[in-house]
């Protein structure tokens, strides 16, 4: 029933309802119907915000106690208007329609009380009169219907307006919400595929370096050597994802199809067999699109590391067909665990990579391998 207000809305509203009585109250009233009137035009003139329902029946009191007082027209009634508009401003549903017909019963209730006054008062017969008692009916529910229904109107557009605002906001800050989502998604991605990729390749050096430190020392060196650049290059690629966590921080530059010769060389060195078949003639590819195609083939050669038979060969193909490119990662599946598969946020951010841009990637065992298949549509690349 009553609305939530600040101590100065309210505090507002009681200052300008109580000069509007002092001022009235300057021309004295002939009867006390007349006091109790303004005063109730007055208290629904205070309330009409925090409660514009009690506002509106406490105008209608006045109202009809000044009609069964047979008291003229007076200022105090302009408080009504103010009432009608925060029933459409202000109030429930409930309330503004009954807004809505107080204007209208209003009118007519208006319309009738001026007649019969006018009437009455004349002592004039009835058919001399009616004439002027049709034109005046006209005018007066016309005026009335006018005033009324305006001040109604003008209440409904205000809360429509107020509501559009709030939808915007609303919509802004989902807006918002979802480019922060993105943007966090987009870290995670490339945090895991960095991190996982490097550990890997860390892990398998170290485990090698322990393994080759009695038959082959010089081959401890270049675990050691391989173990330290990859993990400076790990250390850079957090940096460059933190510091874009940063603000008015701007991207910086990201692996593209040129690295990947840098990234197979370095899976090698891990212990991979890689058997590389590559098109260095592809099309012309947007950043992102380069930047997808690295990180799955990141991702999916790490899982070989990783996952796969070390002992077999990974065969990692990157090729084009015009419209599209196939990049394709195959290794072997461990014979003590044939039909493991490992489906966590690797290949979870392998497939919103290619999603990401356009494409489509499907990664499953397939005649005892593990298939990784991204398929990047070129015309799609090339109409962004």
């Amino acid at each position: 029933m009553f609305r939530p207000l600040t101590s100065t809305q309210l505090a507002v509203d009681i200052v300008v309802a109580t000069l509007c009585v002092l001022v009235r109250s300057l021309l004295p009233f002939d009867s006390l119907a007349g006091w109790v009137m303004l005063l109730a035009m007055g208290g629904a003139l205070a309330i009409r915000r925090l409660s514009p329902g009690l506002a509106l029946a406490i105008a209608w009191f006045g109202a009809l106690l000044q009609m069964s007082a047979l008291l003229p027209p007076d200022a105090a009634n302009l408080a009504i208007l103010a009432v009608l508009y925060s029933t459409a401003r202000y109030g429930s549903p409930r309330v503004k329609w009954l807004g809505l017909a107080s204007a209208i019963v209003g009118a007519f209730t208006a319309t009738t009380y001026f007649l019969f006054t006018g009437y009455f008062g004349s002592g004039e017969p009835l058919l001399d009169l009616l004439p002027q008692l049709t034109f005046a009916a006209v005018f007066t529910l016309g005026g009335s219907l006018a005033v009324f229904g305006l001040s109604w109107t003008a209440g409904l557009l205000a809360r429509t307006w107020r509501n559009a605002r709030e939808s915007r906001a609303l919509q802004a800050v989902a807006e918002r919400e979802v480019v922060v989502e993105q943007e966090r998604q987009r870290i995670a991605r490339d945090m895991h595929d960095v991190v996982a990729h490097s550990l890997a390749v860390v892990i398998a050096q170290a485990d090698g370096a322990r393994y080759a430190r009695a038959a082959d020392p010089e081959a401890v060196d270049g675990a050691l050597v391989t173990i330290s650049t990859t993990a400076r290059e790990a250390l850079a690629d957090v940096r460059l994802l933190l510091g874009q966590l940063r603000q008015e921080q701007g991207d910086g530059p990201q692996p593209v199809l040129g690295d990947l010769d840098a990234l197979v060389s370095q899976m090698r060195a891990s212990g991979l067999d890689i058997q590389v078949v590559r098109e260095h003639d592809l099309p012309a590819l947007p950043t992102s699109h380069q930047l997808a195609i690295y990180r799955i083939a990141q991702e999916a050669l790490t899982n070989a590391l990783r996952h796969g038979d070390a002992a077999g060969r990974v065969v990692f193909e990157l090729v084009s067909t015009g419209s599209e490119v196939t990049l394709l990662v195959s290794n072997g599946l461990r014979p003590e665990h044939p039909d493991a598969v490992v489906d966590g946020h690797g290949l979870t951010g392998m497939r919103e990579r290619a999603l990401l841009v356009g494409g489509t990637l499907t990664a499953a065992p397939d005649g005892g391998r593990f298939v990784v298949r991204a398929v990047i549509p070129v015309r799609a690349v090339a109409a962004l």
